[in-house]
C-alpha cells in the first residue's frame, strides 16, 4: 500500500486533470475511487463556469446593485457634484476684486514702470505693468497724458 498511496499522493499534488489508471491493481483503484468519492481526487479537469460561458457566447451577467447600494453611489455621485460646483465657485470669487478699483491720471511724461513706482504697487515690475495692460486693454506700452488708468488692487 506504500507504493500506491505514493501514487495517489502524486496524483492529488497534480491538482485538476484527468486520473490515470495505476499500476497498483484493483487495491489502489479502489482508494482512488474512495479517494474521488470523498471529492480529494477529481476525475476530471472541468474549466471554470465563466470560461465555460464564454466560450459559449453567452453574455456576460449585469452588474446588480442592492438599495443599499443604490443610495451609496448616488450620494458619491451627489458629493463629487458639490465639490465641482465648490471648486468653481471659489475659483470666481478670486477674480472678483472687493471695492472700487484704483486708478490714476497719466501726467505727461508718464510710462507705465512710472506709474508702477509712484503708486508703489507690490510684486515684479514686469507682472505689474502686464497687469495694467490687461486691466486697461492696451495692446502696447504707450499711454497718453490725461490718460485714466485702472491699477491692480
Amino acid at each position: 500500500m506504500g507504493a500506491g498511496m505514493h501514487t495517489m499522493e502524486a496524483q492529488v499534488a497534480m491538482g485538476p486533470c484527468r486520473t490515470r489508471a495505476t499500476s497498483g491493481g484493483s487495491a489502489m483503484g479502489g482508494v482512488l475511487a474512495l479517494a474521488t468519492a470523498a471529492g480529494v481526487v477529481p476525475t476530471r479537469h472541468t474549466p471554470p463556469v465563466r470560461a465555460a460561458a464564454r466560450a459559449r457566447g453567452a453574455a456576460k451577467p449585469r452588474l446588480r446593485l442592492t438599495r443599499r447600494g443604490r443610495v451609496v453611489v448616488f450620494a458619491f455621485f451627489l458629493l463629487l457634484a458639490a465639490a465641482a460646483v465648490t471648486v468653481a465657485a471659489s475659483a470666481s470669487r478670486a477674480a472678483d476684486r472687493s471695492g472700487p478699483a484704483t486708478t490714476t491720471v497719466v501726467e505727461r511724461g508718464d510710462t507705465l514702470w512710472s506709474i508702477a513706482d509712484r503708486h508703489h504697487l507690490s510684486g515684479d515690475r514686469l507682472a505689474v505693468i502686464e497687469e495694467i495692460r490687461r486691466l486697461n486693454s492696451l495692446d502696447d506700452y504707450t499711454v497718453y497724458a490725461g490718460q485714466e488708468l485702472r491699477l491692480p488692487g
